[in-house]
C-alpha cells in the first residue's frame, strides 16, 4: 500500500504529465478549476459553449487513473455518450474505456466508463458493485437538471452519491452558479464554482431583413457601438418601425420587408466566407424542406474530392441498413443532400443518418446543416456561424417564443476555438417579432437555473427501502428544489415580519372606548345590503375581500347558488366560485349590483385541486344538498327606517361618535393586514414541507396499492424499486395484474409500448383516431391497463398527485409487425411516423423489456420478455445502436 506522500507525487506529476500534453496553455478559469481538484474539492465549472471546460472533466479522469480508481462520465443523451466514448477512447485506449447506456454494455467495469444519467442514479439505487472504488463523477450538462420530466435525476445522484465521490459539475453560463455551488456544497462538502463569462470565441450578432426594390436583402450589425458603450443598432429599429408589426398592417409590413430565403441565406454566407453553418428552423418538415430547396436551387458547395469523402463517410455510416431501408427512410435525398454539403439534422432521423452528418459537418465537408434545437444539447458540431429562423417554436401544444437561455444554447454554436476569430448568429427579419425584441433576447447572455425535482412512486420506494423515515425527509430537504424554496422562505418570513407589524400599528388605531369597531363595521355592511340597488364599490370591493373559501352566495334573480374557492387579487379583488353545473367562473366588483353577503358555509375538501373534476363534483353535490334561505331576497331590497339592522346600528355606541371613520378606515387596514398574514403563513408553510408532503402524499398512493406496508416494502414495493420508467407504476400494476402473463414476444413489446408511446403533433390533446389492434388480446389487455391508470388516476386526483401520464395504444400495431419481422418499408409505408421516431420508440420499448425480464414474478413471463427484446433489436434498431470508437 503507498503512503499518502506517495499518492500525492504521483498526483503532481499526473498533471504535470497532463499539461504537458496539451498544444495550448491553459485558460485561467481551467487552472482555477484544476486547483480545487487538486485541493479534494468537488467543482461546478460554468462556461460557454465552445469554452474549454470539457477539459476539467479530462484532467479528473487523467487523476483517477493516476490514483489507480475510476471515474464516470455522465450525460443526459445516449448520443451524447456514443461520443463522448469514442473521444475517451482514441485518448486512452479501449480497453480502459467502457460504456453503458441501455443500448450498449461494453467494459462496465473499466476505470473510465461513460454513461448517461439514469444509469448511475439506477447504479446506486441498486447498490451496484461497479460503484467499488468510484473517486470522480463528471456530470455533463448539469444544467439539465431543470427539464420538466429527466432533471430530477441529475439531483438525485448529487445527492446519494458516497461522501469520498468528488463531482466536475460542467453547466453552460447560468446567472445563478454560485446557488447551484453553495447547494452542492451544502449536500456533499467542500465545492469551488469556476465562473468564465467570457467566450474564447466573441460573438458577433446580425439581423437579415429582405427589404423590396433593394436586391437580395440586407445583412446589418445588431449591436453598434455608441458613446463608450454597445446599443442596439439605431439603423435597423429604424428600417424595422417603417414595417409595423402585427394587427392590421401585417400585410403591409409583408409587402415591404421580407424574410430572407434559405437559399439565399445559404448563398450569401458562402461568399461572405460564413460557412460552416448551422440554420436552426424548429420544424422537422422544415429541416428537410430546406434540403430540398437548396437541390432545387441548383446549390453546391463542395468539391469532387469532398463529395467522395462525404460517399465514404455515408456508406461507412449506413452500412448497417438495406437498400430498401434507405429508400424509406428518404436516403436518395439525404445523400444527395450530403454531397451538395447540405443536411438536415433532427430527432425525426435514424441515428446512423444524424451521425454522418455529424462527422462530415465537423470534418468541414457539409457546409449547411438545417436543424432542430435538439441539436444545440452537446453534440459536438461547431459552425462559424448561426442563423435562427425565427425566436419561437412549437412545443407540441402552442409556439413559445425562445427564452434566454435556449438563445444562449443556440448561439453557444457559433465560433470553433483555435480556427474562428469570431463567430456569426445572425436572426432573421419576422413581421410578427419586433427588432428591439430580437436585440433584448440578444443581449441577455445568461439565465437561471431552476429545479424539477419532484419524488416519484419509484423513488419514494427506493427510500422507504434504503432509509428510516426522517432521513428519508431529511434526503428530500436536501434537493435544490427544496435549497431554493427555503431561500424563497427567508424572504416570505421577512415579508411576514413586516405584515404583522403594520396589523400591530393598525389594531392599537381601532381601540375606541365607545365600542367594538369590527361589530359595528359588520352591522354597516349589512345596512348597506339591505339599501338594495343603491351600489357602493367600496362597499363591494370591502365585501368581496370579507368573504372565505367554502362561502356561499346567491346570485340573480333566480336564486343561483355558488359557492366560493378561492380569492384573487390581480387588479382588484375577485372570487373564484363553481356553479351548481360545475363550472368555474371569476366574479369582480363589476359583477355585484350590491356587496354579497354569505348565506352560509361549509368546508371545501381537501387536497384543494379546483381543476380537478372529481373534487368540482363532489363541492357541486355540497352545495346542492345544502339547505340555505336568502334572507335578502326574502326581505326585498328596500331599508325601512324600523329595520332591525339600522336599529342596532343606530343604538351602538359608536354611531354618529367622532372619529368614526378614521376607526373604520383602520378596520378595515386590520381585516386586509390579517388576511395577508394568513395567506403570508400558508406559503410559507407550502413551501418549507412542499416536498415533504409531496412525499408522504406519494406514500399515501402506494400504501393504499399494497406497496408500502408501515415503512416497509411489501414484495410489489421491491419490484416496483427496481422498474425506472416514467410509468412506473403503473407498469408494475400491470405486471402484478397478470397483463403481461400468456403472451408472445410480439404481443410483449405491444403491449410495452403504452407505456412509452404518446401521440405527436397539435391535435394530440383532441380525442386519439382508432388503433388497429394487432391482436383481440392485446385489445382486452390494453383495456385493462386503461382500467387500472383510471383507477390510479382517480388515486392520485384524491391525493393532489400529478396524473399519471395515460398508456397510448397508438404504437401497438408497428412494434408488434416488427417483432415479428415485418420489414421496414411495410410498417412506415402508411404511416407518418418518422425512421428516427419509429427507432427511438422501439430502443425505449427494449430498455423496458429488458427490466421487465429481470423483475416479472413470471419465469415465463420474463423469458418472453427478454425474446421480446431481442426481436424488437434488429435492422435499423441495431444498427442505430453500433457505436463507432
Amino acid at each position: 500500500m503507498t503512503d499518502d506522500s506517495g499518492v500525492a507525487a504521483g498526483i503532481s506529476a499526473a498533471r504535470r504529465a497532463f499539461e504537458s500534453g496539451l498544444s495550448f496553455g491553459l485558460d485561467a478559469f481551467q487552472v482555477q478549476a484544476f486547483d480545487a481538484l487538486d485541493a479534494g474539492r468537488s467543482v461546478l465549472v460554468a462556461a460557454p459553449t465552445g469554452s474549454g471546460k470539457t477539459l476539467v472533466a479530462e484532467y479528473a479522469i487523467a487523476r483517477a487513473l493516476a490514483e489507480g480508481t475510476k471515474a464516470f462520465y455522465t450525460t443526459p443523451l445516449k448520443a451524447l455518450s456514443n461520443q463522448k466514448y469514442g473521444d475517451l477512447v482514441r485518448v486512452h485506449g479501449r480497453e480502459r474505456v467502457g460504456l453503458l447506456t441501455g443500448d450498449n454494455s461494453v467494459n462496465g467495469e473499466a476505470p473510465i466508463v461513460v454513461m448517461t444519467t439514469e444509469v448511475l442514479r439506477n447504479m446506486i439505487y441498486a447498490r451496484s458493485e461497479t460503484l467499488d472504488g468510484l473517486r470522480y463523477v463528471v456530470l455533463d450538462e448539469v444544467h439539465y437538471l431543470q427539464n420538466p420530466y429527466r432533471g430530477a435525476v441529475w439531483e438525485e445522484v448529487i445527492i446519494h452519491l458516497e461522501p469520498e465521490v468528488d463531482l466536475v459539475c460542467l453547466s453552460a453560463t447560468v446567472s445563478n452558479a454560485e446557488e447551484l455551488a453553495d447547494w452542492i456544497q451544502t449536500v456533499r462538502g467542500s465545492t469551488s464554482v469556476v465562473i468564465e463569462e467570457r467566450r474564447p470565441v466573441e460573438l458577433e450578432h446580425w439581423y437579415a431583413v429582405g427589404e423590396r426594390g433593394h436586391g437580395g436583402f440586407h445583412l446589418l450589425p445588431t449591436f453598434v457601438h455608441q458613446n463608450g458603450g454597445v446599443r442596439p443598432n439605431p439603423d435597423v429599429a429604424r428600417l424595422d418601425r417603417r414595417a409595423p408589426h402585427g394587427g392590421a398592417n401585417r400585410s403591409r409590413a409583408r409587402g415591404r420587408l421580407f424574410t430572407p430565403y434559405r437559399v439565399e441565406i445559404t448563398e450569401r454566407l458562402a461568399q461572405e466566407n460564413m460557412l460552416p453553418a448551422i440554420t436552426f428552423v424548429f420544424s422537422r418538415a422544415g429541416c428537410n424542406a430546406a434540403v430540398e430547396q437548396c437541390l432545387d436551387a441548383g446549390v453546391r458547395l463542395t468539391t469532387a474530392e469532398e463529395r467522395a469523402d462525404i460517399r465514404r463517410i455515408a456508406a461507412r455510416h449506413v452500412e448497417g441498413l438495406t437498400d430498401d431501408d434507405l429508400d424509406v427512410l428518404g436516403g436518395g435525398v439525404w445523400l444527395a443532400g450530403l454531397e451538395a454539403g447540405v443536411a438536415a439534422h433532427h430527432a425525426g432521423m435514424v441515428p446512423p443518418m444524424k451521425e454522418a452528418v455529424e462527422e462530415a459537418f465537423a470534418t468541414g465537408l457539409v457546409k449547411m446543416v438545417f436543424a432542430t434545437e435538439t441539436l444545440s444539447l452537446g453534440i459536438n458540431m461547431p459552425a462559424r456561424t448561426v442563423v435562427v429562423e425565427k425566436l419561437s417554436k412549437f412545443t407540441g401544444e402552442r409556439h413559445e417564443f425562445l427564452t434566454p437561455g435556449e438563445y444562449t444554447q443556440l448561439a453557444g454554436r457559433a465560433g470553433r476555438r483555435g480556427i474562428d476569430t469570431s463567430g456569426h448568429v445572425i436572426v432573421l427579419w419576422n413581421p410578427f417579432v419586433p427588432f428591439d425584441q430580437v436585440a433584448a433576447l440578444a443581449s441577455r447572455r445568461t439565465y437561471e437555473l431552476t429545479s424539477s425535482f419532484r419524488p416519484t412512486y419509484n423513488m419514494a420506494a427506493n427510500l422507504v427501502r434504503r432509509y428510516p423515515p426522517d432521513e428519508a425527509h431529511h434526503l428530500l430537504n436536501l434537493s435544490f428544489a427544496q435549497y431554493r424554496a427555503d431561500r424563497d422562505v427567508v424572504a416570505i418570513e421577512r415579508q411576514l415580519e413586516r405584515t404583522n407589524a403594520q396589523l400591530a400599528q393598525q389594531r392599537v388605531l381601532v381601540q375606541s372606548e365607545h365600542g367594538d369597531v369590527s361589530e359595528y363595521g359588520r352591522l354597516l355592511h349589512a345596512a348597506e345590503r339591505e339599501r338594495g340597488p343603491k351600489r357602493s364599490p367600496a362597499a363591494v370591493t370591502q365585501a368581496l375581500e370579507a368573504l372565505r373559501p367554502g362561502d356561499v352566495l346567491i346570485l340573480g334573480k333566480r336564486g343561483g347558488r355558488v359557492v366560493v374557492l378561492k380569492q384573487e387579487h390581480a387588479r382588484g379583488p375577485k372570487l373564484l366560485v363553481l356553479t351548481l353545473a360545475r363550472d368555474l367562473v371569476r366574479l369582480g366588483t363589476d359583477d355585484f349590483d350590491a356587496p354579497p353577503a354569505a348565506v352560509a358555509h361549509f368546508d371545501l375538501p381537501r387536497p384543494f385541486a379546483p381543476r380537478s373534476p372529481a373534487f368540482r363534483g363532489a363541492v357541486a353535490d355540497q352545495l346542492r344538498r345544502l339547505r340555505v334561505r336568502d334572507d335578502r331576497r326574502s326581505r326585498g331590497t328596500g331599508t325601512t327606517a324600523g329595520s332591525s339592522v339600522a336599529q342596532e346600528l343606530a343604538a351602538h355606541p359608536l354611531h354618529g361618535t367622532s372619529g368614526l371613520e378614521a376607526l373604520l378606515r383602520a378596520a378595515t387596514a386590520v381585516d386586509r393586514l390579517e388576511r395577508e398574514r394568513q395567506r403570508l403563513e400558508r406559503r410559507v408553510r407550502s413551501r418549507s414541507e412542499s416536498l415533504a408532503r409531496q412525499l408522504d402524499r406519494v406514500l399515501r398512493v402506494l400504501e393504499a396499492w399494497g406497496y408500502v406496508d408501515d415503512w416497509t416494502l411489501t414484495d410489489a414495493g421491491t419490484l416496483l424499486a427496481s422498474l425506472y420508467t416514467e410509468g412506473d407504476l403503473l407498469l408494475a400494476e400491470a405486471l402484478r395484474a397478470g397483463l403481461f402473463d400468456d403472451l408472445t414476444p410480439a404481443e410483449s413489446a405491444a403491449l410495452v409500448s403504452c407505456f412509452t408511446y404518446e401521440r405527436r403533433g397539435p391535435d394530440r390533446g383532441g380525442p386519439p383516431p382508432p388503433v388497429p389492434y394487432p391482436t383481440t388480446r392485446i385489445a382486452k389487455r390494453t383495456r385493462e391497463l386503461e382500467r387500472i391508470w383510471r383507477d390510479l388516476a382517480a388515486n392520485e386526483d384524491d391525493a393532489g398527485l400529478p396524473e399519471t401520464r395515460a398508456p397510448d395504444p397508438g404504437f401497438t400495431a408497428l412494434v408488434h409487425a416488427w417483432a415479428e419481422g415485418e420489414d421496414l418499408a411495410d410498417i412506415l409505408e402508411d404511416d407518418e411516423l418518422t425512421g428516427g421516431d419509429f427507432v427511438r420508440q422501439c430502443k425505449q420499448i427494449i430498455d423496458i423489456l429488458r427490466q421487465v425480464a429481470q423483475v416479472a414474478g413470471n419465469t415465463t413471463t420474463r423469458e418472453v420478455a427478454s425474446a421480446a427484446a431481442d426481436a424488437c433489436f434488429r435492422g435499423v434498431v441495431a444498427a442505430s445502436s453500433v457505436v463507432t470508437a
